[in-house]
């Protein structure tokens, strides 16, 4: 059973690179052929030599890796940032079985917010354009938990404007702490309702004993 589940695994792992390096080439007339096992080596800054990961042994961490590259359109801005403002680099290299197919350069540590590079240059040789990008917030955790030698920074949710991710400090982040404050304000909206009702009715009688005076 374990190994069927590492095997769909696999095989999904897979299938998500061969999206990713199928971008910007025709779609074949025949039938795909099966996806050749996926897998990034990362290389750079704090690291002796380039970090291997499979999709077979860690499927998790390649799936997240390749994610911090699968949105990138086809043209990305011309210019980056300074040099001095974009702090480590780190190269990411994606591959389909033993055969490199995509390479990328992220700046988990940019100022502004983590940055993409994309050469012109491909190890496939597909045509494509240099260009920057903004990356995802959640780049640097990313790296970390591969292998990358980054500080741990904080922790990035869901939400915010337009859905996208914002960070928000890990000791806020306690289910017991969101409920009590959440049950308090339920509290005091219940009070303040309670508090209007009994004012607007309060009121109606004063209204109606007066009416009641006047016809009498």
């Amino acid at each position: 059973m374990v190994r069927q589940m590492r095997r769909m695994v696999t095989v999904l792992v897979g299938t998500m690179a061969a999206a990713l390096l199928s971008l910007g080439t025709a779609a074949p007339a025949s039938a795909a052929p099966k996806p050749a096992p996926a897998g990034v080596d990362i290389s750079g800054e704090g690291l002796s030599q380039p970090l291997r990961l499979r999709a077979e042994e860690q499927s998790q961490h390649v799936v997240a890796v390749i994610d911090q590259v699968n949105f990138l359109g086809r043209t990305g801005q011309p210019k980056g940032p300074k040099a001095a403002d974009l702090g480590p680099k780190y190269t990411v290299v994606v591959l389909a079985g033993d055969t490199a197919k995509q390479t990328y350069d992220l700046y988990p540590k940019a100022v502004g917010g983590p940055r993409i590079y994309r050469p012109a240059k491909q190890p496939d040789a597909r045509k494509t354009s240099a260009g920057w990008f903004l990356g995802r917030l959640n780049m640097s955790e990313t790296l970390r938990t591969a292998g990358v030698p980054l500080e741990r920074q904080y922790d990035t949710v869901s939400g915010g404007v337009g859905g996208g991710d914002r960070v928000v400090p890990e000791d806020t982040l306690d289910p017991a702490k969101d409920l009590d404050e959440a049950l308090g304000e339920l509290q005091h909206l219940l009070l303040l309702n309670v508090g209007v009702m009994l004012t607007i009715t309060v009121g109606l009688a004063g209204i109606a004993l007066l009416i009641r005076r006047r016809t009498r």
